[in-house]
């Protein structure tokens, strides 16, 4: 098997093993698994490249990015113009030596992937982690898809919204792991989560229930991740908001997803007024101390013969979906206290 303009070592060990069967079978397989290897590192190096590229000048960031990176593996040939420019904007930038060395073993010297393997266990360099962004059931346990469940068992810590939420889930699968908070009020815990995926840790990011960071305050971490260079991956499942569309009879072809409304009434006043003649289906979270509220303020902006579909505790045991009206909303709950976590969605104008 051979891979010419990737990796030149392939080739040549191909034409030296034509003549015994035995021993050829034995060298494909070991091309491959050095193919492989290869593969998989050179796209941790590029997220270790672009790591630290803020912390040099973007003109020859570019320069060096473009020839080291754009053709994925450069061959042999232009190995001596990627020489010249990694040492260009290593003397322009010291510090920022080590951030090259992995693209140095890879691309200048011929070292196999195996060795690389080595030296970075052996603490020469260290890739970046990676930052996935786990989706959690919306309240019902068997909704839990293969895939989150492995990925939480494969995380080396988890960065959760509420940790004792999160506890009971991981105590479901049968897993402890390290965890850290990152709620809004703790969202300065955020920078000591990417150092730890800097160092080479991978973290499980999740919120209390549905897709993190939709309406989350974990959408900070995932843009400040971005601008590290760090690998995002998401795991996903059920989103509560998808789901109380499809269930809810308002038109599903085009909507708009608002989340919670803003607190402070004078935000919250100028939110509906630029909502008014909206005529997409709108998606509302809520919570039940603040639903009577919401549906008055709903009533007052949009008038109470609005279609609105109030969708109660999905995929729970006590799930309620209704279709009514903005004014028998507000009606139903003057006598009955609500329970539970509420998405409304609330069809647009005609």
């Amino acid at each position: 098997m051979s891979y010419t303009g990737k990796i030149p070592q392939i080739t040549q060990v191909d034409q030296l093993c034509c003549a015994d069967t035995r021993r050829d079978k034995i060298c494909r397989l070991c091309n491959t698994a050095v193919f492989i290897q290869y593969f998989f590192h050179l796209r941790s190096y590029i997220h270790c490249f672009t790591r630290f590229r803020y912390k040099i000048k973007h003109t020859f960031v570019s320069i060096v990015f473009e020839i080291i990176i754009a053709d994925n593996m450069p061959p042999r040939k232009n190995k001596s113009h990627t020489l010249l420019a990694v040492l260009r904007v290593i003397l322009l930038s010291t510090s920022s030596f080590v951030a090259f060395l992995p693209i140095i073993f890879l691309h200048v010297l011929p070292l196999p992937g195996i060795i690389v393997l080595i030296l970075q266990m052996l603490g020469v360099f260290t890739l970046p982690g990676t930052l996935y962004l786990v989706a959690t059931p919306i309240g019902n346990l068997d909704d839990m898809p293969p895939r989150v469940a492995a990925t939480f068992g494969l995380a080396d810590f988890v960065a959760a919204e509420d940790t004792r939420v999160t506890l009971r889930l991981l105590n479901h699968l049968g897993l402890k792991k390290p965890m850290v908070s990152y709620y809004e009020h703790a969202l300065h815990h955020g920078e000591a989560i990417l150092n730890r995926i800097e160092a080479g840790e991978n973290c499980a990011l999740c919120s209390d229930a549905g897709m993190p960071c939709i309406s989350d305050p974990g959408e900070q971490i995932v843009r400040e991740a971005h601008e590290r260079g760090i690998r995002v991956v998401p795991i996903p499942a059920a989103s509560a908001c998808v789901t109380a569309l499809a269930a809810s009879g308002q038109p599903t072809a085009r909507f708009v997803f608002e989340g919670f409304l803003p607190v402070p009434k004078r935000d919250r006043r100028e939110r509906l007024a630029f909502l008014q003649n909206e005529t997409r289906t709108m998606i509302f979270y809520e919570a039940p101390h603040k639903l009577r509220g919401t549906l008055d303020d709903l009533a007052a902006a949009f008038g109470a013969d609005r279609s609105v579909s109030l969708c109660r505790e999905l995929t729970k045991l006590h799930e309620e979906i209704k279709k009514t009206t903005l004014g028998e909303a507000v009606a139903f709950y003057k006598d009955n206290d609500p329970r539970g976590e509420y998405v409304l969605v609330l069809a647009g104008t005609d």
